[in-house]
């Protein structure tokens, strides 16, 4: 199921994309807002969402089930994960599905990755939506209630807040984790059309520092980064060691890098290094263009000249 607001709100809704499709408009609520609802193995519904599944990632969602899978993100992102666009044409990913719709994690049993689902899972049936409006600096939280007619669970009796929900579902970590994440995203979307479509490079640098984090990890461990970074023997190692670490990292980085804040000391003269060899490639390339375009040419004048 997919609710999303209305056109004209400038919003990121990452949060809901969950089964069985429908177009409502979700009514906003606020943490204390009071609903019931359980979820157990004895209910007749149990495995029923799982089985008609359409999931949208985040990136500590990678983080968390590759590590419980014991599997790199690269082999993850290729046996579990299928591509989607997000807001403002950025990649996006949602879990894989057989061609019954049902998530390939899922077991009689339940999930076979359980307490360490995804976001979107661990959020049903309450819907999260970060909006942000266009002339303000910070974003807004307001969550929203899923009530579709195969779930039992809100005819249960147990009654809590969105707050105490969120609590007993382990959210508020993962949206901490993801949070820095959702502000890019957001911000990407708040430049608006006129910007025009981002480049190929920038978007696959979006992709692997949000997604692919083992394969973040060699590029930040290169040598060609260690020339440009100025970061410390101790960064290096925390950043070696720790996905939860490089993940903050990629998103400072990508930060610094799509909207040029200041947020990780350049290497003095990196920078003016950096242009020059971007330079020197573009030159190259151009050289190359014009190379073959003449090249061209000289084949159709060859064949002009064969067929008289």
């Amino acid at each position: 199921m997919s609710n999303t607001p209305p056109n004209d709100a400038p919003a990121l809704n990452i949060n809901a994309d969950l089964p069985f499709q429908n177009n409502t408009v979700p009514a906003m609520l606020e943490p204390d807002h009071s609903f019931c609802f359980s979820c157990h193995k004895g209910i007749s519904c149990f495995n029923d969402c799982c089985k008609q599944a359409d999931v949208t990632l985040t990136p500590y969602d990678i983080i968390r089930m590759k590590r419980k899978l014991g599997i790199d993100s690269s082999e993850f992102l290729k046996q579990y994960t299928v591509p989607v666009q997000l807001d403002a044409h950025l990649p996006g990913i949602k879990l894989k599905t057989s061609d019954a719709g049902a998530c390939l994690l899922v077991t009689e049993e339940g999930c076979s990755v359980y307490g360490d689902h995804p976001t979107a899972c661990r959020y049903y049936p309450i819907g999260l939506m970060n909006m942000k409006k266009q002339d303000e600096k910070d974003e807004e939280q307001h969550y929203f209630k899923v009530k579709e007619p195969h779930c039992k669970g809100h005819d249960e009796s147990k009654a809590q807040t969105i707050a105490e929900y969120r609590v007993a579902q382990g959210v508020p970590e993962y949206d901490d984790m993801n949070h820095s994440w959702y502000q890019i995203v957001l911000k990407k979307r708040s430049t608006g059309p006129t910007v025009g479509m981002p480049s190929d490079t920038s978007l696959q640098f979006f992709f692997m520092c949000s997604y692919d984090v083992d394969r973040f990890r060699r590029f930040v461990m290169s040598d060609s980064f260690k020339k440009t970074y100025d970061l410390t023997a101790d960064t290096y190692a925390m950043l070696a060691d720790s996905d939860e670490a490089l993940l903050r990292f990629g998103f400072d980085l990508q930060k610094q890098v799509l909207f040029a804040e200041d947020s990780i000391p350049l290497k003095a003269g990196a920078g003016e290094q950096r242009m020059r060899e971007r330079k020197e490639v573009w030159e190259l390339r151009q050289k190359a263009e014009i190379a073959r375009y003449q090249a061209e040419q000289e084949q159709r004048e060859r064949e002009v000249t064969d067929g008289d």
